[in-house]
């Protein structure tokens, strides 16, 4: 929540599946497994900016003001859920930007804004 109404970036910036139990299908040295975090959401991400990119005919550039000034509607918003661990604390997902989820999922029509 940003309750002193500051301007800027807010971490994170969008969500995606990084849960290792519900994650991506993969094939791995002819073994079919199941993959979440980090490393399995960052390479979706960069193709769908690849898409936007090939889409656009231009590098997309910086995109992070872009995605802070686009229609809310290119987003599934996540209003429920946590990443609360009992190690580190954690974030409670809520309606609009939270430190959970971000703006949320971005949905595939955000390559035509970028």
């Amino acid at each position: 929540m940003n309750s002193d109404k500051r301007k800027g970036r807010g971490l994170p910036d969008i969500a995606a599946n990084a849960d290792p139990a519900t994650g991506y299908n993969v094939l791995v040295d002819g073994q079919r497994i199941v993959v979440g975090g980090t490393s399995a959401v960052a390479p979706l991400i960069a193709g769908l900016i690849a898409l936007a990119n090939q889409k656009l005919k231009r590098n997309s550039g910086f995109i992070h003001p872009k995605l802070y000034t686009a229609k809310t509607s290119l987003f599934k918003d996540i209003i429920s859920g946590n990443n609360i661990t009992a190690e580190s604390g954690g974030y409670t997902a809520g309606p609009g930007w939270d430190a959970c989820s971000g703006l949320g999922v971005p949905l595939g029509n955000i390559i035509s804004v970028l």
